[in-house]
């Protein structure tokens, strides 16, 4: 990313973001303060070698929220599968013991499912005006 905010690369300028919702399996409270903290670094730490700057990471004890832009060439499913993945590994590895009192049998972190939704710096309202008003007259 240049300091203007968009990503360039490939002959391709752009500024994608996205906003990703993983919840924990069955929706049960077990992430703590210091699992989300870990979550955060974990995550930032990939999506940087994504090429994909983390903007903003938050979460509660059965769901996480994070918001970050992402170069035209990136596939989110695999994206977000990496993520879930990845960070479910670290966790067992620092946290088993307390995964394990929730998730019995084989501690899985998230649930096989996600919530994904595009953004980006203005309302759809203002863009489709932005559009309508074109000067095709040139």
């Amino acid at each position: 990313m240049t300091n203007d905010g968009y990503i360039h690369k490939n002959r391709c300028v752009s500024d994608l973001k996205t906003h990703l919702v993983l919840t924990t399996k069955y929706r049960r409270k077990v992430l703590t303060d210091a699992m989300l903290n870990q979550l955060h670094q974990d995550t930032e730490s990939l999506l940087n070698k994504w090429d994909c700057p983390l903007i903003e990471f938050n979460g509660e004890s059965n769901h996480v929220h994070m918001l970050f832009q992402y170069p035209h060439d990136v596939q989110l499913g695999k994206l977000v599968n990496s993520l879930k993945t990845v960070t479910s590994r670290k966790l067992r590895q620092s946290f088993m013991p307390e995964l394990q009192k929730i998730y019995r049998d084989k501690p899985v972190l998230w649930n096989g499912s996600y919530f994904l939704a595009s953004c980006g710096g203005v309302t759809i309202s203002k863009l489709k005006a932005y559009i309508e008003n074109q000067n095709r007259s040139q």
